[in-house]
């Protein structure tokens, strides 16, 4: 089998996009269930926790399911990088009654040993963020009987990820909640819609296209089918469903979300991530170029952002969402794809009666 057959087998060709912070077993366990495919969120977990939870995955569920890493950089800051990065943080800290953190070991878990033990469970998909795998690595998943799929904001990537071996691409579009994917460009060149990601990375690349970024229901579940793409992600539009793990401020504000909340910021982690626009997001803006990178920022907001949602606070959260974010709604996982597929249904049968007429009246 193939990953563009095993897409094609599903019941519900949806995905459900990984979410750290947002999505554990739980909703990966619900969506696959469902006839969709779930997606494990490992990036945040250390090494000796991926094969444990992704077993706990597999004795919950036979059906398909993914897993997805984030491949962050290597962190060396710069000599008095990080005390210059704190102190710009220390008002926060102060706002919320704890002290900024020291200076970490560690910022971020080890990429490698992910990797391994990723290897070692060997989940039916992949999937990788922020950066790209060797043909070698690539080799080494496909060998375990694992179906390896690479984010791409632009067709240069998909590109590279092709040439790497992959067995398949997530399209993610700049409409998109949470980190930007990019690789290749820096982010002004990798914010591309999804309708138009999805249409030019098919024209680049033989390889079966997940359409991601802006997907909020039926409708749109149907757009994506109709450029050509194997599947659909969905991550946003779960943020309230009964099964993630959305902090009580971050399911309010998404809950309460006006027409356009959402804006794009590496204020909260030294990369860019889009998210429900706040207070941390609007007084950091001016400075948001001067912090370090992605994973030293993030590292060094990890405790204020645990203490802001704690308090209840979700100005000096992370309210990563997506652009139609004023779409979602809350209900159980399974109950929404199934929503959302017989509605696709409604919508192409639709068209399709609509094209035919079309046809007929010539």
């Amino acid at each position: 089998m193939s990953l563009a057959a095993l897409l094609d087998s599903l019941p519900i060709p949806i995905l459900q996009a990984p979410m750290v912070g947002a999505s554990l077993d739980e909703l990966t366990v619900a969506v696959s269930e469902a006839g969709g495919m779930g997606t494990l969120a490992a990036g945040a977990l250390a090494p000796a926790e991926i094969g444990p939870t992704i077993g706990a995955v597999r004795a919950r569920t036979s059906r398909p399911f993914g897993v997805n890493l984030l491949m962050a950089p290597k962190a060396e800051p710069e000599a008095g990088e990080v005390d210059a990065a704190l102190a710009r943080l220390a008002p926060w800290y102060a706002e919320l009654g704890i002290a900024p953190p020291e200076t970490p070991n560690q910022f971020a878990p080890d990429f490698d040993a992910q990797f391994d033990a990723l290897v070692a469970a060997a989940p039916p998909v992949a999937s990788f963020t922020f950066a790209i795998l060797t043909p070698a690595q690539v080799k080494r998943l496909q060998a375990a009987g694992t179906y390896v799929v690479g984010t791409a904001t632009t067709a240069a990537e998909a590109r590279a990820w092709a040439e790497a071996g992959a067995d398949g691409i997530c399209a993610q579009g700049f409409e998109a909640g949470g980190h930007r994917g990019h690789f290749l460009g820096d982010i002004d060149g990798s914010l591309v819609g999804t309708m138009a990601l999805v249409a030019t990375i098919r024209a680049a690349v033989d390889l079966p296209v997940i359409a991601a970024g802006g997907i909020m229901e039926g409708r749109g579940v149907a757009a994506g089918l109709a450029l050509g793409a194997a599947a659909v992600q969905m991550g946003t539009a779960f943020l309230l469903s009964d099964e993630a793990t959305t902090s009580t401020p971050w399911r309010r504000a998404a809950a309460a979300a006006t027409d356009d909340p959402t804006r794009l910021t590496r204020a909260f982690t030294g990369r860019y991530a889009r998210g429900i626009e706040n207070r941390f997001m609007r007084l950091m803006h001016g400075v948001q170029d001067d912090v370090p990178a992605y994973p030293v920022q993030n590292r060094l907001t990890q405790p204020l952002r645990a203490a802001a949602a704690k308090a209840d606070d979700p100005e000096m959260l992370s309210l990563w969402a997506g652009q139609a974010v004023r779409l979602a709604r809350p209900g159980r996982a399974g109950d929404m794809i199934r929503s959302w597929w017989a509605e696709a249904a409604e919508v192409a049968e639709g068209l399709a009666v609509r094209t035919r007429r079309g046809q007929e009246t010539e």
